[in-house]
């Protein structure tokens, strides 16, 4: 069985319906952080389980108890969430992370790094410049895989 993990950052304040769509049957969702407001916390539980860091937005009181990063493991698949790049710890890539999550650049990413395999889903929120409204999807089975999905408005 194929574990299918929802990817979405950068909603700032924002979920559109069709990203909640895009999310629906998931096993998981994991937030990038640059969340907005409390509601869309909510809404994304009703999906599946998730799993949310802070963004350098989210400076209400609301949102102080999220944390800064989180690691977790999916069906076997070890994952690093957090909203920077910038803040993503040295020598993360000898801690058996297999992929790691990020947001806050607005910018749709898959790439591999040192044998990681980096994605960043894009925003799903207010569109900033000509940068596409996006999620993302890791699909952990035999490996890790990422896709990207850019959103009809």
């Amino acid at each position: 069985m194929t574990l299918r993990i929802g990817l979405i950052a950068d909603t700032h304040g924002l979920l559109r319906p069709q990203a909640l769509a895009a999310l629906e049957g998931c096993h998981h969702i994991l937030h990038a952080g640059d969340i907005g407001k409390p509601e869309i916390l909510d809404a994304l539980r009703q999906l599946a389980p998730l799993t949310v860091v802070r963004g350098n937005n989210d400076t209400q009181d609301w949102a102080l108890e999220i944390p800064h990063d989180a690691t977790l493991c999916l069906g076997g698949a070890r994952l690093y969430l957090v909203h920077d790049q910038a803040d993503i710890p040295p020598g993360l890539t000898t801690r058996g992370i297999d992929a790691i999550v990020t947001g806050h650049s607005h910018k749709p990413l898959v790439t591999s790094r040192d044998g990681i395999l980096h994605v960043n889903p894009g925003s799903a929120g207010p569109r900033r410049f000509s940068l596409p409204i996006s999620v993302g999807f890791l699909l952990v089975g035999d490996g890790v895989r990422a896709e990207l999905r850019a959103l009809d408005i």
